[in-house]
């Protein structure tokens, strides 16, 4: 069963209807064990009454641009493992809609631009979109970024015996992936989970092999809360991004390859999008946020990251280390990559109708998934960027 990531329903920003999941193979806030050891790893009662809270799953944004005709009856896309359930999950649900066949491929941020890049897909995918570089190198000119979820980036571990809800921070993280931590009983974990017996394990490290939105995410929460992990990495220039030089480690591509390679290695430690620890019974720890909390991933803690963040005009921005109490600090979202100025009036036209259907009536449909909709203010930037597209000059919407 899955885990209670998704059990917050039906209150701050409006009216919804509960959907929530309980159990897990590695324990939840609520949970108990028949051991001592074991029953010191929980999420608490803090926890419990945060991922128990009210939170609105389903918005019900409405679609005020409509379905535009003449739209192609397919779509092509591709990009990151991050968010590819959930493309799985909306082109699936806007199929039986519209009888409009989306394909997207699971390759990885870095893959998704370089496809996008390329023009050789409708539109792409990254978690942290699109850098002026890598814009510059487009062959369609510019490019609009638009933010569809929001989700959590979990540390998660693979130890026998101890169920979810170890505590990590993210100076602990950085020098478990600088290689300065190298075993689970280490003072600085016990440290953080006093009466918790943790084994006399080497820590397998697991990161991506590809590029990867996910790695960025992650890596940019490290910067910003491990001194040893920059300086590891030779200062902040090379100690965030898609890929970077990992100083140890197992590498797996795409989130399901972590997923894999920490299931299948005792003592392993890796980082995934939240759904794949929930769907591969995986237990993930809780972290400490900017404001010393110690908080478990769920759509409550999800929610906040966005609280007092500027957006740019591009919307490109990070969402970690967020200044909310109760925020989970790893969080992020993810961008469909579109050419503001299309050559195919049917082309634009599905790609319009599509992410129109994904701002609105998919948004209800994230938390099936674990991950979280967009908050109104954000669904608005996000929408009007659909807007912009034009062909031959002249707008689609």
């Amino acid at each position: 069963m899955r885990t209670r990531f998704a059990a917050v329903v039906a209150g701050a920003l409006g009216v919804a209807v509960a959907t929530a999941a309980c159990g897990s193979t590695g324990g939840s806030s609520s949970g108990t064990s028949a051991n001592t050891t074991a029953s010191k790893v929980n999420f608490g009662a803090q926890n419990a009454r945060l991922c128990g809270s009210a939170v609105n799953t389903t918005p019900h944004y409405t679609n005020t641009i409509g379905t535009i005709s003449g739209g192609a009856k397919t779509l092509s896309g591709a990009g990151s493992t991050f968010a590819a359930p959930m493309y799985d999950q909306w082109a699936s649900s806007y199929n039986k809609a519209s009888g409009v066949a989306v394909a997207y491929a699971s390759i990885g941020s870095g893959g998704g631009i370089a496809a996008f890049q390329a023009n050789t897909v409708a539109f792409g995918d990254g978690d942290t979109g699109m850098t002026p570089a890598e814009i510059s190198q487009a062959k369609g000119g510019a490019v609009l970024q638009i933010p569809l979820l929001l989700g959590a980036v979990v540390p998660t571990y693979n130890l026998p015996g101890i169920p979810a809800g170890l505590k990590f921070t993210g100076n602990v993280l950085g020098e478990i992936y600088a290689h300065k931590i190298t075993n689970w009983d280490d003072p600085a974990l016990k440290k953080l989970n006093p009466g918790v017996k943790l084994p006399n394990m080497p820590i397998a490290v697991v990161h991506r092999s590809d590029g990867s939105g996910t790695t960025n995410i992650w890596t940019n929460y490290l910067t910003q809360t491990s001194p040893t992990w920059v300086s590891t990495l030779g200062g902040p220039s090379k100690s965030e991004g898609l890929t970077v030089a990992w100083p140890t480690g197992i590498g797996g591509k795409g989130n399901e390859g972590v997923s894999a390679a920490i299931a299948e290695t005792k003592g392993a430690l890796g980082y995934v999008e939240a759904d794949y620890a929930i769907s591969e019974h995986l237990t993930y720890g809780q972290v400490q946020n900017k404001a010393g909390n110690w908080i478990e991933p769920c759509i409550a803690t999800v929610v906040p990251a966005v609280d007092g963040v500027k957006f740019p005009p591009s919307l490109n921005t990070f969402l970690t280390n967020g200044s909310n109490p109760d925020v989970y600090p790893i969080v992020g979202t993810t961008y469909a990559l579109v050419y503001e100025h299309q050559t195919s009036k049917a082309t634009a036209a599905a790609l319009v109708n599509f992410f129109a259907w994904v701002l609105t009536a998919g948004q209800d449909e994230n938390a099936k998934l674990y991950y979280a909709p967009l908050g109104a203010s954000l669904q608005k930037l996000a929408y009007a960027q659909l807007k912009k597209i034009t062909v031959n000059g002249r707008p689609v919407a």
